[in-house]
Formats: structure tokens, C-alpha cells, sequence
């Protein structure tokens, strides 16, 4: 079967699950965050409110909350889980709280893991649930060990307490069958952080896929690094894992880069990361005897390569190991289109308290805007879908 140039235009199928009330706030959403000034301005004023301890929460439940994420508990995210799950999408279940610091959050976070490991164990809907290592560790102990910096004793002993915490997490995802991918985070952080996973995969990926490292390829050197870890896993006769996504720290890492003085890992334009996405797709594609791979991406044009790779490789549609994710609350005419043709579709699904998932919010807003046309496309769609159910 050839897959159809226009496959992702059918706003019928993208849209099935939404009421006519739920496509006109989606419509009012995107309609503010295709304006760049005001995000950035709601986005400084959210941080500032969140300083300040401001109440703010609510504001964010009523608009991108609920249209980007599942639920504030499991009981919430069921109900959202159910709905996909009518439409055969699956879920990448997110625990979406970020920036904390404390060994205190840290043990807590653990925790709230562990129980979306019993949840996604009971639910199989439940694909796999998304970690970020930044979880269970600090962020500036990450740096200094990324740096070659002489750790002090409670250093190394930290350290050692955060990989505890990630092999906890390992143990308990073999014993529910629930797949862990973890997140790829800001490049001066990303060495330990590769490093730590590639020793859970050899340590449990054996026979099975359970741990997943999150490859960005946005970054020039990503297509080596997949092309070297893809030859390490056969010759350690263990079974590799890579979600691909292009990356979600453009902007800082240029910043960054420029301001330190030194070669920025991110390509040039966005001609390059296409190329290295693409490029990392066939070459999963490739080696799926001894590989599974989620394609995470938002771009139209990645999603079809991949479908029409899968159909000339005569690769089965639900082939468990390929697999599709969008973010939720986006990219519906990918995610509903896809799983209409029985490809194994997901959806990336943060949950979690309302103030604790803002600054995942924020930056998801602020991500949208930086990527090109991207909130003009699910606009249109949603408008293209109104206009066909008026007739």
C-alpha cells in the first residue's frame, strides 16, 4: 500500500475525538500562541508569578494545561488515556515536573515514578513512561562531572545516590514490563547522562527493550554517536533502544556556546538537522533486528519518510519495534492518521500537579514559537475542521 501525499490532511480522522466546544478553545489557544510577543510576555510574567508564589495556577488549568497535558493524578489521566486508546493511540506517559534541586524532590520524584510504573503495568495503553536523569540528581553535579572537575567525597557519594535512584527505576520497569525512555537534556550535561543510561540498557536490555536513551539531532555529532551505539549493542549482544527527536534547547545552547566561546554542537540550519533526522530513521529502519525505535517528531514530512521507509522495507505497520509519538495536544492529523493505518502511534503525556508542570508549559509554549509555522499548521487544521463540519 503507497502511503497517500496528502495522508495528513484528513482533519476528519485528526479530530474525531473532539467536540465542537473542545476544537473552538483548541482554536483560541493556537490563536494566542502564534503571537510571539505575547508568549514571551506570558512566559516572563508566569516565571516571575512563580517566584513570587503567586496564584497562578488556575489560569494555566483552563488554557495550555489542559489542552497539553493528561491529568493532575492517575485517576485523571485514565480518562484521557481511554479516549486515545479508543482511537488505538497509545501513550508515552510523563511525569512532568522539572527544575528541582533538592535530595528531598529528588527521592520524591523516584516515588512518583515508581507508582506511573504500577499504573502503566495495570494499563497497557501505557507504551512506556519518559524520565529526565535531571530528576533524580542535581543539574550543577551533572556539569562539574561533564567539566572533568574533582568531585568532593559527598559529591561522589551524591553521585552514586542518583544512580541508585535510576537503577531503582530499571529494576521496577523490567518487573511492570513498562518501557523507560529517557529524555536527552542540555548538551554540557549530556555525556554523564548518556553514560548512565548506556550502562542500564547493557545491564537489562537483555532479550527485551526496557531502557531507551533519547538521541537529538539537532546536535551535529548525534548520527556518529547513534551509528556507534547501534555497533556497541551487537557486539555486547544487547538489545539497543533510541527515541529521535531533533532537540528542545536550540535557543540556549547557542546562547550558551556564544557566550563561553566555544563551537556551538548545534547544526547550522535546519536543511542539516532534517538531513541527520532522516538519515537516523533509515538507519534505525536498518537495523530493527537488533534495535527499537520511537520516532518522536512533529515534522510532517519526517513522520511520512518513515511510513513510506516502513512500506518499501515491507516492514509490518504495528512492527513492535517502531513506534510514533507526538506531543499531545498537537499533531493530531500525524498521531489519528497514522494509527488509522495500524502503525503503533503515541502520544507524549505530561501529568502532574498544575504549578509544578508550569515550567514545562513555558517551555513548550516557547518551543512552539520558535519552530517555524508550526502553531500556523495547527491552526489551520483545526479551522479546515470546522469549516468540513458547518459543510
Amino acid at each position: 500500500m503507497k502511503i497517500s501525499p496528502d495522508i495528513f490532511e484528513n482533519t476528519e480522522i485528526a479530530f474525531a475525538d473532539k467536540s465542537n466546544g473542545e476544537l473552538r478553545k483548541a482554536k483560541a489557544l493556537f490563536q494566542l500562541m502564534s503571537n510571539n510577543s505575547l508568549v514571551s510576555l506570558g512566559s516572563s510574567l508566569a516565571g516571575l508569578a512563580l517566584s513570587l508564589h503567586l496564584p497562578v495556577s488556575p489560569v494555566f488549568r483552563y488554557t495550555v494545561y489542559n489542552h497539553f497535558c493528561g491529568g493532575e493524578t492517575f485517576e485523571q489521566c485514565k480518562k484521557t488515556i481511554q479516549k486515545l486508546d479508543k482511537n488505538n493511540v497509545g501513550v508515552l506517559l510523563n511525569y512532568g515536573v522539572e527544575l528541582k534541586e533538592r535530595e528531598e524532590d529528588f527521592n520524591k520524584t523516584v516515588e512518583h515514578n515508581l507508582e506511573a510504573l504500577a499504573f502503566g503495568g495495570k494499563n497497557k495503553s501505557v507504551k512506556a513512561l519518559c524520565i529526565k536523569l535531571t530528576g533524580f540528581g542535581r543539574f550543577g553535579l551533572l556539569e562539574k562531572i561533564q567539566a572533568g572537575d574533582e568531585l568532593s567525597t559527598a559529591e561522589k557519594s551524591e553521585f552514586n545516590q542518583m544512580k541508585k535512584r535510576f537503577d531503582k527505576i530499571c529494576q521496577v520497569a523490567v518487573k511492570n514490563e513498562v518501557p523507560l525512555y529517557v529524555d536527552a537534556e542540555e548538551s554540557w550535561i549530556q555525556n554523564p547522562l548518556d553514560e548512565m543510561v548506556e550502562e542500564m540498557m547493557e545491564k537489562y536490555n537483555r532479550g527485551k527493550c526496557i531502557v531507551f536513551n533519547t538521541v537529538q539531532l539537532y546536535r551535529h555529532d548525534r548520527l556518529a554517536y547513534l551509528q556507534h551505539q547501534i555497533d556497541r549493542a551487537i557486539a555486547g549482544q544487547y538489545v539497543y533502544g533510541v527515541k529521535l527527536v531533533r532537540g528542545a534547547y536550540m535557543e540556549k545552547e547557542r546562547e550558551r556556546a556564544k557566550e563561553m566561546g566555544y563551537k556551538s554542537p548545534i547544526h547550522k540550519n535546519k536543511k542539516d538537522v532534517d538531513e541527520d533526522f532522516n538519515a537516523a530513521v533509515g538507519l534505525c529502519l536498518d537495523n530493527l533486528n537488533n534495535l527499537y525505535v520511537c520516532v518522536a517528531s512533529q515534522s510532517e514530512q519526517s513522520n511520512r519518510l518513515a511510513m513510506e521507509l516502513i512500506e518499501k522495507k515491507k516492514i509490518e505497520h504495528n512492527n513492535p519495534h517502531v513506534q510514533f509519538s507526538q506531543l499531545y495536544g498537537m499533531g493530531d492529523n500525524m498521531t489519528f492518521n497514522q494509527a488509522k493505518l495500524g502503525f503503533n502511534a503515541t502520544k507524549y503525556l505530561p501529568y502532574g500537579p498544575v504549578k509544578d508542570v508550569i515550567p514545562y508549559l513555558i517551555r513548550r509554549a516557547q518551543e512552539n514559537t520558535s519552530v517555524a509555522g508550526q502553531t500556523t499548521r495547527e491552526l489551520s487544521l483545526i479551522v479546515k475542521e470546522m469549516k468540513r463540519r458547518r459543510g
